[in-house]
């Protein structure tokens, strides 16, 4: 007997109010009927009286027409067709159904392509063959991701169901994302070509000079988003490994590498990957006890984690996925996974960078100085990290232990694995967008106008490069003025008239 997963008739679904009367259908309602311990997806599917289909940010909504049968084969046909492919469902679901009873749901249609999808997915996710009397000679291969809903690649072919395997990823780590108006008018803009096609047209001095300043920002940046205002020497440093992005291999070995050029002081660090458990939080300040914001994948699990991101980065390295989804896929599944006690943040910023680089996107030697654009927009940064953490917290079992850290007790590996990148893929083109149309062009028109500035200031007192640099720097300070203080010190030299004139061309060059 096959199991029944009826429809949710209600106007508010965890936390979200149905933009009109409803019912709750597919991965949801399998969920709530099942107890599967996973968090709901981002968009939850409703079917509601009226004839209209449309889609927002959190619902997709279907007429009448759409209504499953409210048994677990027709829920889960009806989430493959609309909702796209859950990983994290289906794994959870094998998990919790017997074998058996999904076995009698694959010989319901066994030749038909859901029943193919379920198929092959049982037998990739599980690691373990599952009985399905059926004769597919005459079928033709499927693509297990719809292109037209979900981020795929060119995929390898699955003789026994069929299927053509075109997941991003690998079975121990395989992010999903789909496809949004956002990321598509992104793609289409084709953003790594215009900012090629700037770079072309720049002096290669005035270029190499802002690269040069822009990696420093960058570098800077990275820090200041963790809250540390690190020494020059310090920013440098970390500058200078952000430059080296793309050139070596990423392994484990390389990860470390890092590790200990971010940690300047490991006095009171473990360095290296974790051998304990590990959150990002506060602690109470009366009794110490932890206060999470995000709990790391378990000590235990890191190998197999790891090893399964570095796989799929080699996977899509070799993959025509763009770029900066790629970049999503790698770098916030390291940040969520949080390998290291610290300097997790600044190494997973450092793997945007890596990605982008390997891909082409950054050419003319120009690292995509993208950290800057996050400490601009760091509101959002932390918004699309919880998109992640928050959920996945109320799941996971943890206690306390003597030295107020976390514990974790439950399974919790394959929330690392296979999550929905969609939101992070989104920021992170959003930032990607800035840096071109701003933080690139504004760094090589400050070097531009400086260089006229000082032109000027050569031809007209022959002053040095030191003090050029100090006079442009108290002008920036105080909005195109020098101050009294610095008119009667570094540049009591300078009569009433000749101030007036520096700052009338300092104004005119720098367009105040």
């Amino acid at each position: 007997m096959e199991i029944r997963i009826p429809s949710i008739e209600t106007s508010i679904f965890q936390g979200k109010t149905t933009p009109e009367k409803g019912k709750i259908v597919g991965y949801a309602a399998i969920i709530e009927k099942l107890a599967l311990t996973i968090p709901f997806p981002n968009t939850l599917a409703l079917i509601t009286e009226k004839s209209k289909k449309y889609n927002n940010e959190d619902w997709k909504v279907f007429p009448v027409s759409y209504q499953p049968e409210e048994t677990l084969y027709k829920q889960l046909v009806f989430a493959i067709k609309y909702e796209g492919i859950n990983l994290l469902v289906f794994k959870s679901l094998f998990d919790t159904i017997p074998k058996d009873v999904i076995q009698a749901i694959l010989n319901i249609e066994p030749t038909g392509q859901y029943s193919r999808k379920i198929w092959f997915l049982y037998e990739w996710l599980q690691q373990e063959e599952i009985d399905v009397q059926v004769d597919l000679k005459k079928r033709k291969y499927l693509p297990l991701l719809d292109a037209s809903m979900q981020y795929a690649i060119k995929g390898e072919e699955s003789a026994r169901q069929k299927i053509i395997n075109n997941l991003p990823g690998t079975i121990d780590f395989c992010p999903l994302l789909f496809k949004t108006e956002k990321l598509e008018a992104h793609i289409n803009a084709n953003v790594s070509g215009k900012k090629n096609a700037f770079l072309s047209s720049i002096h290669k001095d005035v270029l190499q000079r802002a690269s040069s300043f822009l990696l420093l920002k960058d570098s800077k940046a990275s820090f200041a988003i963790e809250d540390e205002s690190p020494k020059s020497k310090r920013a440098a440093r970390w500058g200078q490994a952000i430059g080296q992005a793309g050139t070596k291999d990423v392994s484990k070995e390389e990860l470390i590498r890092l590790q200990q050029i971010v940690i300047e002081n490991d006095r009171f660090i473990n360095m290296g990957f974790r051998e304990k458990g590990g959150f990002v939080g506060e602690h109470d300040r009366s009794s110490g006890e932890p206060l999470p914001e995000h709990i790391s994948a378990k000590w235990e699990d890191l190998d197999k984690l790891l090893t399964g991101l570095l796989n799929t980065n080699d996977k899509l390295l070799n993959s025509d996925l763009d770029a900066v989804l790629m970049a999503t896929i790698v770098a916030f599944g390291f940040i969520f996974i949080h390998p290291f006690e610290d300097g997790n943040g600044r190494i997973h910023r450092y793997l945007i960078h890596h990605v982008l680089a390997k891909k082409k996107f950054s050419q003319q030697g120009m690292i995509f100085p993208v950290s800057s654009s996050i400490l601009d927009h760091l509101d959002d940064y932390r918004e699309v990290l919880e998109n992640f953490s928050h959920p996945v917290l109320d799941f996971i079992d943890w206690e306390e232990t003597t030295d107020h850290n976390v514990n974790v007790l439950n399974d919790t590996l394959d929330y690392y694995r296979y999550f929905d990148a969609t939101k992070q893929a989104e920021f992170l083109y959003d930032c990607v967008h800035d840096t071109i149309e701003n933080i690139i062009p504004n760094e090589v028109t400050y070097l531009t106008n400086y260089d006229e500035f000082k032109r000027y200031l050569d031809d007209e007192f022959e002053m040095p490069d030191k003090l050029v640099a100090l006079l442009v720097r108290f002008l920036e300070q105080n909005a195109g003025k020098l101050s009294q203080r610095a008119i009667e010190n570094e540049f009591a030299l300078l009569s009433d008239t000749e101030v007036e004139e520096i700052e009338r061309n300092y104004a005119l060059v720098f367009e105040l």
